[in-house]
């Protein structure tokens, strides 16, 4: 465990100003830690919406936020000084919003066993976390699919940039699917050569930008398009390729972009948008306070597949859709490509149900399935060999046929 030493009383300051405080006994209280600011209109900002979204839907209940905890924003403040704080101010549950958190919330919770934590996106119950220690995930592997279509369908010089968080199993299992579904729409729909299609990952070191530490995503973003690409697909927290995108339009440019994490992101540049594989984190997170308020939880790993009848119609978020997961159409979208679209959702929906029988284990997702090789050559699924999901969250390189680092 770490743990630096700082003065009680800055502690105090610094957690009490970003934490509710009066906190009456008969609540349900519960803690949300965030890796970024609650308005970065990506990762941080949806889970910060599903606090909101459990306040609203459950009596009783008080969310206390933390944001920015990382080390460029709050360099001197670890895990275990917020938990400690949310816990003294009542929290029941607490959300670690990162996997970036994974290891340290087995440690905070062996230090805290009444208390109830979830770690989002982590692997800690598949890896022996304590008792109290749970996960769940939405399968965005499913909406990354559709992006990578958006993506195929939309390029016009068959060059796709895909910017990159760090490298890790789940980075590089949402840029492949993002791949797997830009090489089938851009072969099938749009009648190129997938062996022609160039999709280009650069990773930026961390989820969003830390000056001097990270790759400038603003300049990847540019740095994409200035080589002859059309198109980026974001895998960061924030929003600097909607918004490099939208300039570019602006200037007269045919390029487009396709943010991700939170239903808003297009907002940023709508004329540029091709559409945003968002979270809507509020149901899931719902589920796990009712079960903790009620003394009824126990843990689990959970991978939330969408609500395919959602995710097939049109793809539009109302902000009262139960899945978790979903696409939503961007303005920017060149004429003809959202019906191809509804037609590649409604093809992985019935892909989906055909397989709904089958156990966790052995469901696969559309498109992962052979021949399908890693960048090594190493065959990873055979001709018409369909990938289980634990196969594919364990991915440990990306796939034959992008550019980009693995590890």
């Amino acid at each position: 465990m770490f743990r630096k030493v700082i003065s009680f009383m800055l502690l105090v300051g610094v957690l009490m100003s970003l934490l509710s405080t009066t906190i009456a006994q008969d609540e349900f209280v519960f803690g949300v830690i965030l890796v970024g600011p609650a308005n970065d209109r990506g990762w941080s900002q949806s889970h910060f919406e599903a606090a909101e979204y459990v306040e609203a839907n459950l009596d009783g209940a008080t969310k206390l936020v933390f944001e920015s905890l990382n080390p460029a924003d709050t360099p001197e403040t670890t895990l275990l000084d917020v938990v400690t704080e949310m816990v003294d101010s009542g929290a029941e549950l607490i959300f670690t919003t990162s996997d970036s958190f994974e290891e340290d919330t087995n440690v905070v919770a062996e230090a805290f066993p009444d208390i109830t934590f979830i770690n989002i996106t982590g692997s800690n119950v598949l890896n022996g976390a304590p008792e109290n220690v749970g996960n769940f995930n939405g399968m965005m592997e499913a909406p990354r699919l559709i992006a990578g279509c958006a993506a195929g369908l939309a390029t016009e010089t068959g060059q796709i940039g895909y910017l990159g968080a760090l490298i890790n199993d789940e980075t590089r299992r949402l840029a492949a699917s993002s791949y797997l579904g830009a090489a089938y729409c851009y072969e099938n729909y749009a009648g190129g050569d997938p062996a022609e299609l160039e999709f280009t990952v650069t990773w930026i070191g961390f989820w969003f930008n830390i000056p001097g530490v990270t790759l400038d995503p603003t300049e990847v973003a540019n740095e994409f398009f200035n080589q002859g690409a059309d198109v980026i697909i974001s895998g960061i927290d924030t929003t600097e390729s909607i918004v490099v995108a939208g300039q570019r339009a602006s200037e007269g440019e045919r390029v487009f972009a396709i943010p991700y994490g939170n239903a808003g992101g297009c907002a940023e540049a709508p004329e540029a948008c091709l559409g945003v594989a968002y979270y809507n984190w509020g149901p899931a997170y719902l589920d796990v306070a009712e079960a903790v308020a009620a003394g009824e939880w126990e843990q689990s790993w959970d991978w939330i597949e969408p609500v395919w009848d959602e995710i097939s119609e049109e793809g539009y978020y109302t902000g009262e859709d139960t899945s978790i997961i979903g696409y939503i159409h961007g303005e920017g979208l060149p004429e003809g490509i959202q019906e191809q679209l509804d037609v590649f959702a409604e093809e992985m929906v019935a892909f989906e149900e055909a397989d709904e029988d089958n156990s966790m284990d052995e469901e696969s997702i559309y498109l992962w399935q052979g021949p399908l090789s890693l960048q090594d050559g190493t065959e990873l699924a055979a001709d018409g060999e369909e990938m289980q999901l634990l196969d594919i969250w364990q991915l440990d390189q990306l796939l034959d046929g992008m550019t980009g680092a693995s590890e």
